[in-house]
């Protein structure tokens, strides 16, 4: 079974958000774009709102549909559903206790992604 995921690739500037998702959790202490997965026939759109607000405290206001990979793991299956976020309310913050940070394009190189995101990461780094 695949799990659904709601991906936002939040964006200010030439600037992106990450967080470092928590040792504890898959593909943990690698960063990633903010989002959550999917409850049971919600839309990836309405749970990407969701998790943003609950993850980072923001109101997701422009939502784009970006691009969907899956992503077969030794251990698990994913479906994840990229958006762009250009705007928003609030400031991000991580809600969890994750670290959140600002990257510019260029250097989203320097963090270590997981597997499924990386085609995401270099076509923000192809944008700079």
């Amino acid at each position: 079974m695949r799990i659904r995921v709601a991906v936002g690739i939040i964006l200010r500037g030439d600037t992106v958000l990450i967080a470092l998702r928590k040792v504890s959790q898959h593909q943990g202490g690698l960063w990633e774009f903010p989002g959550g997965k999917c409850e049971q026939d919600e839309a990836p759109h309405t749970a990407l709102v969701r998790e943003l607000q609950e993850e980072c405290g923001i109101m997701a206001t422009t939502c784009t549909f970006f691009k969907l990979i899956s992503h077969d793991y030794v251990d698990k299956r994913v479906e994840l559903h990229f958006y762009k976020v250009t705007a928003f309310g609030g400031e991000p913050r991580g809600k969890e206790g994750q670290q959140v940070m600002w990257v510019a394009f260029d250097d989203l190189s320097d963090y270590a992604f997981p597997e499924a995101n990386q085609s995401v990461v270099l076509e923000l780094m192809s944008c700079s």
